[in-house]
């Protein structure tokens, strides 16, 4: 591999083998909820279709994972998405969900969905960010109530963001 090789930003499916990396990435993350390496090498194996990493010459720079609900195909919810520290602004979150999106061609998403709590600023600019690409509606509902989490107070309230429908192709903003 050449040092220019080492620069590039490569999108991929997940493996099973990544679950670990992107454990220490969320983890290193901060504003996101750590959930257990099992749950992460899952995500990377059983959900690999509606999951992408984005690395640098073996180096994980960025994680989304995602979903489509039970009775709802035409619906991406996405999970989690994270970048590294030392990759944030150079557009890998979007990007990544780009890719996801274009990945899921075969069975078109018409919505994505995801939770956000309050605090998380970069979370809602990004999704926001998406549906100005899409030029369509972003719209916030109930989700989950603060009280719901265990350990009373321990967890914000998360925010159920809708966007959609999608066009065929997003427009340049």
């Amino acid at each position: 591999m050449s040092l220019t090789d080492t620069k590039i930003i490569r999108y991929r499916k997940p493996r099973k083998e990544d679950g670990g990396k992107v454990w220490e990435l969320i983890r290193s993350a901060g504003a996101l909820d750590l959930n257990s390496a099992y749950c992460y090498i899952m995500l990377c194996d059983y959900f690999r279709d509606t999951c992408l990493v984005a690395e640098q010459g073996g180096r994980l720079a960025g994680f989304v994972s995602a979903f489509r609900p039970s009775g709802r195909e035409d619906t991406l919810f996405v999970w989690q998405i994270a970048v590294a520290s030392e990759y944030r602004g150079r557009g890998i979150g979007k990007t990544l969900l780009d890719k996801l999106l274009a990945q899921c061609g075969e069975r078109p998403v018409h919505y994505v969905e995801a939770t956000i709590s309050p605090s998380n600023q970069a979370s809602r600019q990004l999704f926001g960010s998406l549906a100005r690409r899409y030029n369509i509606a972003f719209i916030a509902r109930k989700g989950y109530p603060a009280e719901i989490f265990p350990g009373h107070g321990s967890h914000e309230e998360e925010s159920l963001y809708r966007i959609g429908p999608l066009q065929p192709k997003p427009v340049s903003v």
